[in-house]
């Protein structure tokens, strides 16, 4: 159940409202490797454990747009729309790969509503978004998402 369930009716209240955090969740080789055979990214410093160990950051990394699409899975612990017919991932903005997670690295999102406004037949909001690594001073993803909901 997310944090926050709001009706359409007050999505248009809501800049500015910090929906806090999620969980965190354990990135794991087994996650990178699915996303490399979906993507055809598979860079030796995602997928070859071993020779990772010697490689940069000293263990596998998790591809940036892998870490990028948990946005949606942790959207939907932080805030959830009634009301509505529709509702659509319309887009990101700024979008900056900050810091590398590593294989086993738990991560969480922190998110907050930054602008509502009106579009035809709905609303578009736009969330800062900062996906954290757990005991890590950066963060691993700095992003702005837009999401449209239409009544």
């Amino acid at each position: 159940m997310p944090n926050l369930v709001v009706d359409f009716d007050k999505l248009l209240t809501l800049s500015g409202t910090d929906l806090g955090a999620t969980e965190y969740t354990e990135i794991t080789q087994e996650q990178i490797n699915k996303f490399a055979d979906a993507t055809g990214d598979d860079q030796w410093i995602h997928v070859d454990p071993e020779r990772a160990k010697d490689g940069p950051f000293g263990a596998p990394i998790a591809h940036g747009f892998l870490t990028l699409s948990l946005i949606i899975p942790f959207w939907g612990e932080l805030f959830d729309v009634e009301g509505v017919t529709t509702k659509v991932n319309y887009g990101l903005d700024k979008v900056r790969f900050t810091s590398p997670v590593k294989v086993g690295s738990r991560i969480r999102m922190q998110a907050t509503i930054a602008e509502v406004t009106e579009v035809k037949g709905g609303a578009q909001i736009k969330v800062a978004s900062t996906i954290e690594i757990e005991g890590q001073e950066r963060p691993a993803v700095v992003a702005e998402f837009l999401a449209r909901f239409y009544k």
